[in-house]
Order: structure tokens, then sequence, then C-alpha cells
């Protein structure tokens, strides 16, 4: 049957999702537009495709688990010079990404495996690409900010082409949304 390379992660809606692939082209990031801009709960993981059953029914027991909650981004950071990446930080929402990736990378769940980092949720904007732009993506992006509830993550696959497609969306089992101080709702539009 062979293997496939999956990724489970947050996607970051519309319209925020759609410009931050925009301005991730713009840098000269040829990945931008096979990669739907995101927060990754797991990495790319190669997987025996036989295993995927086991892997959607683990998903659904975490996200049936799961609460939404807000997140928001705001402003840039880099992974520099550990890794080339600029990317815009998650101000809100952190905790409980980092908790949804625990639980999604499960010892002893079907995907349980190592990181090469430290989980550090974030929204690659940059990667891979020349210092100049590298720099540019920094500065460009300082001041940005969206927010949105996050409902959900989705099940990803790498095709042969590089381009990474949703298999199937994975909703909280909760539907309400708890308020955070200060937060205003942009006109986003929730994942569905």
């Amino acid at each position: 049957m062979g293997t496939v390379t999956i990724g489970v992660s947050i996607a970051v809606p519309e319209p925020h999702g759609s410009q931050l692939q925009q301005l991730r082209a713009g840098f000269g990031d040829a990945a931008a537009h096979g990669i739907p801009t995101h927060v990754t709960l797991l990495p790319p993981t190669e997987i025996d495709a036989s295993a995927l059953p086991a892997v959607e029914a683990h998903l659904t027991e975490v996200a049936a688990a799961g609460r939404p909650f807000p997140m928001r981004l705001s402003g840039t950071g880099t992974f520099r010079p550990l890794s080339p990446v600029v990317f815009v930080r998650v101000v809100a929402g952190a905790e409980a990404c980092t908790a949804l990736q625990e639980q999604v990378r499960d010892p002893a769940g079907p995907v349980a495996r190592e990181l090469a980092f430290p989980y550090h949720p974030h929204v690659t904007v940059a990667h891979g690409i020349d210092e100049a732009a590298m720099d540019r993506a920094f500065e460009e992006l300082t001041d940005y900010e969206a927010e949105w509830p996050c409902t959900g993550f989705g099940l990803y696959e790498q095709g042969a082409d590089g381009v990474w497609r949703k298999l199937r969306e994975y909703p909280f089992g909760g539907s309400v949304v708890p308020p955070q101080a200060g937060c205003v709702e942009h006109g986003s539009v929730p994942m569905r």
C-alpha cells in the first residue's frame, strides 16, 4: 500500500490565510502556494498508508475532547540562525496549541514522534530564502495582527507534487469560544 506524508494543523482562516500566503510568495518563498497558511500541530510525518484510519480515529478523539479557543497573531519572530524561518507570532492560543500537539503526538497514539526542535506555535511567512528577503519579511509584518476563534484542526497530506491538501477537518467537541480580554473579531470567518 505504500507510505503517505501527513501533517496536522490549524488553518489560518480567510481573509488572513490568503493574505499571508500571497505575502510569503512575494518574499520569494517558492513553497508558498503549496502550503496552506497554518499553525502546525504535527509536522510532516511519513506513515504507512494502512495506518491512516487509525490516525483519523485518533484525531477524532482528540478533537472531541477539545474546546474552541481564541487565536491571535501579532508581530514577527525568527528562528534564525538555528533555522532559516521568519514567522508571525501566536500571542493568544499558544498554550492551547501546545496542549493539542501533545495530544496529537501522544506516545500511545498512531503518530507518536519526537520533534527536531521544541514546539513553538507560529505561522511561517518565509522559509529558506535569501537573508535580505527574510529581513524584509520580518520588517514588513512587524505590525501584522489577526484574530479568530479556533474551532478545530485539519489533517493534510502532501501530494507527489509537493502540495499539501486537506483530507479532513476535525471540529472541536465544544461550541462556545471563551472570551478573551481585549479580543475583538475583525470580520474573520471561523474554520469549518
